[in-house]
């Protein structure tokens, strides 16, 4: 099984594609409403083998103030213009599809940031900091940036958001914490680090595939319902998520070492889309949700395949990991 997870791993690019794809058929052969239950436990799933190997206190250290700093400042003074800017150029007479683009853009981080951290041997330590930061400053901001940029004005729940904080990174960081605990007091810290700790990252990997194919199949319907539409929404997409990675890979490589320079990056790409969906769904009349949502839910296509391919370039950009 651990082989297979591994084998999984090392080829992700393929085994996101397929299960984009099996996701797709199942929500258009079988009602799907019902795996909305499994996001929590998929999260879950996806969190909490890379926390195991965290060492907590290293979360509580200083140390990496500048890339905490650096995507904040990214997340919310330059990339939320970006994507309005680009709404504005692409759907000068569809508001909402300009809507959707600027919630992507507003809500940073999510247990992705950092799963895709951990995949590409970065530092876990600061990416769990960017996501409760992120998820934070991006739930008080996001009503103030739309009503600034789009005139309207959207109700977020500050403790709905927290309780999805917890779940994504306060929980499984003490059960991680726990699990090392015990298995560092019963094999000893160098049995721990060569030979457990390398046994639970390949987990996560059955969590991101969960979530994948869960996103997929609640909207395969609205998928092949608006086929002709989704050409004009793919491009505004690829043209966000590129000059976020391009803008956010610049800084870090500039200004950052190797670990803190991967967490910038995926702390600042990856969205919380699932707030952003259920922001879209519940903010508008049914034709704009309806709209706002789709815009979302393909965001989620660019945005997992293109981490898996960012993994891949990882070392090439940034150097090999020492150690």
């Amino acid at each position: 099984m651990l082989k297979l997870l591994s084998l999984i791993s090392r080829n992700l690019i393929l085994a996101i594609p397929v299960t984009m794809v099996l996701g797709f058929v199942f929500g258009l052969a079988v009602p799907s409403a019902w795996l909305k239950n499994l996001i929590i436990p998929l999260t879950f799933l996806m969190v909490y083998p890379m926390m195991v190997s965290l060492k907590l206190a290293k979360v509580l250290e200083g140390g990496d103030g500048k890339a905490q700093l650096l995507s904040q400042l990214i997340n919310f003074g330059i990339i939320p213009f970006v994507a309005f800017a680009i709404g504005r150029y692409f759907f000068p007479e569809q508001p909402y599809y300009a809507m959707g683009l600027l919630l992507a853009a507003l809500l940073p981080t999510s247990g992705m940031t950092i799963s895709w951290t951990g995949f590409a041997g970065g530092n876990l330590g600061a990416a769990v900091k960017m996501t409760v930061l992120g998820l934070i400053l991006g739930s008080l901001a996001t009503p103030f940036y739309v009503q600034w940029l789009m005139g309207a004005e959207i109700p977020v729940d500050l403790l709905a958001v927290f309780r999805q904080i917890v779940v994504i990174v306060f929980l499984p960081m003490i059960a991680g914490h726990l699990t090392q605990t015990y298995l560092v007091k019963k094999h000893g810290q160098k049995a721990f680090q060569s030979e457990w700790a390398p046994r639970f990252p390949p987990f996560s990997t059955l969590g991101v595939l969960g979530i994948v194919f869960v996103a997929i199949a609640l909207k395969a319907n609205d998928l092949v319902a608006r086929p002709a539409e989704l050409l004009n929404l793919i491009l505004p997409l690829l043209a966000l998520y590129g000059i976020n990675y391009a803008l956010s890979t610049l800084v870090a490589r500039l200004m950052l070492p190797r670990g803190d320079a991967i967490a910038l990056v995926y702390g600042t790409v990856m969205r919380n889309l699932s707030i952003a969906l259920a922001l879209a769904m519940n903010a508008f009349g049914s034709a704009g949700s309806s709209d706002a949502a789709l815009v979302i839910t393909l965001a989620y296509i660019i945005q997992v395949q293109s981490a898996a391919w960012y993994v891949k370039l990882t070392d090439r950009l940034f150097g090999k990991k020492v150690g």
